[in-house]
């Protein structure tokens, strides 16, 4: 029987799209020493997730940035992991997922594991695609909107992103609804019309 790990990778970041990956792992010949993606470098999640693409079946799914917005970041996460469970090649019969909750609506059994991106295998394998695809993802995002640095801290509220936001205020890839992108937008809209006023004023 098929059974799939689901994990997601981009939940917390100021700017970009949240990922899901969603992996079968074959029975033998799978990837040896799969851990958390967070516990790993990024050579060797991309070394271990060549290795998984050879051997399991994928599925990816996102969610934009518009729709974090729009639905918020839980509704869009569970959306990008709909997507991921669709786009698998066939159909598991279970689903285990990283976290305490799932999407209400999944087309199969589902069974929530606490920390399971760092103890259970398949769970493992969809973390480290998650994020290595959302890596690549805010890499060629970086090439469409210079300035922000988003191939070094892929959307994630550092310092570098923070003093950008600061400077240049959000793009078209920054999710409004989260506070420190809309307190940035909001500054520079005050400061234009300040701009406004006293160039009128003179």
């Amino acid at each position: 029987m098929a059974v799939c790990g689901i994990d997601e990778a981009g939940r917390g970041p100021w700017a970009g799209p949240v990922v899901a990956a969603a992996v079968i792992l074959p029975a033998k010949g799978r990837p040896k020493g799969l851990a958390d993606s967070k516990q790993l470098s990024a050579e060797e999640r991309e070394d271990f997730a060549a290795q998984i693409r050879a051997c399991a079946a994928v599925g990816v799914g996102a969610a934009s940035p518009s729709e974090i917005d729009d639905i918020n970041i839980l509704q869009a996460t569970w959306l990008a992991m709909r997507r991921a469970l669709a786009a698998l090649p066939r159909a598991p019969v279970a689903a285990l997922i990283d976290g305490a909750a799932a999407p209400p609506d999944l087309p199969c059994a589902v069974e929530c594991i606490v920390d399971g991106d760092a103890h259970v295998a398949c769970i493992s394998a969809a973390s480290i695609v998650a994020k290595v695809e959302r890596d690549r993802i805010m890499a060629g995002l970086c090439a469409a909107h210079p300035g922000y640095g988003f191939a070094r801290h892929k959307g994630y509220g550092t310092p570098e992103h923070q003093a950008a936001l600061a400077e240049l205020g959000p793009c078209a890839i920054h999710r409004m609804s989260f506070k420190p992108v809309r307190a940035a937008y909001e500054a520079r809209a005050s400061l234009s019309i300040g701009l406004s006023r006293n160039a009128a004023a003179s």
